[in-house]
Order: structure tokens, then C-alpha cells, then sequence
């Protein structure tokens, strides 16, 4: 007879589930190496009238994964590219610093017309 209580099954796991080592952090490293596609597809219908359809589609994978997939779209977006004092901005061109420099240059100007819009008042 075994002295393990009923319905204990010590170190074998679940049938058909074998115990694994594999920690999260192993499971996350084999997925963003391999990399994972998720897809799906929301439709709704009133009377056989197509309203809406929303397609989903997601990807996980490493950055490296990803660009050897010929994915690498976030290189070319605007809003995901830094913009440092020095380093010129992919939307408009100039850095920080030139955004700053026109900022002075048109309050300069606009002081300068209120200015003769006050003097041409007077006169």
C-alpha cells in the first residue's frame, strides 16, 4: 500500500500534463524568440446588414525577431522617435532647440506689429 494521501500525486503533475521545469521568464524568452500571432475577427450584423467588422491582429515578438520577419514599422513612426536638444526630430525636421529659436522669432514679430498697430491708433 502507498502512504501518499488519496488524490496526491506528488512530483508526476497532472496526466497528459507532464511537471515541467520552465519558468515564466523561459516561457516569455521562447515566445518574443519565436514570436506569436493572434488574429481574430469581430463582425456585427443587424438584419444581414453588415454594421461593423473589426479586424484584430497581434503580434508579440522581440525587436530582432520582428525585423528579421520584415516587420519594423515603429522605425518610421513620428510619435515613436525621440526627440533629444541635439537630435533632429523625423516629423518636423529640427530639434528642440530650432522649435525654440522660431518660437522667440515670431513673438519677436508679434510685438513688433502690436507695437505699430498701437502707434498707427494714436497718430
Amino acid at each position: 500500500m502507498s502512504s501518499a494521501p488519496l488524490g496526491a500525486r506528488g512530483s508526476q503533475g497532472l496526466p497528459g500534463h507532464p511537471e515541467s521545469g520552465a519558468s515564466l521568464a523561459d516561457i516569455l524568452e521562447r515566445v518574443l524568440d519565436k514570436g506569436i500571432v493572434i488574429a481574430g475577427d469581430i463582425q456585427i450584423n443587424l438584419l444581414d446588414i453588415e454594421l461593423l467588422t473589426i479586424k484584430l491582429r497581434l503580434l508579440v515578438a522581440s525587436v530582432d525577431r520582428a525585423r528579421e520577419m520584415g516587420i519594423n514599422w515603429w522605425e518610421g513612426d513620428p510619435s515613436l522617435q525621440r526627440v533629444d536638444d541635439d537630435q533632429k526630430s523625423v516629423e518636423d525636421g529640427g530639434g528642440v532647440k530650432e522649435l525654440e529659436r522660431e518660437n522667440q522669432e515670431l513673438r519677436e514679430r508679434l510685438d513688433r506689429l502690436e507695437r505699430l498697430i498701437e502707434e498707427g491708433g494714436r497718430g
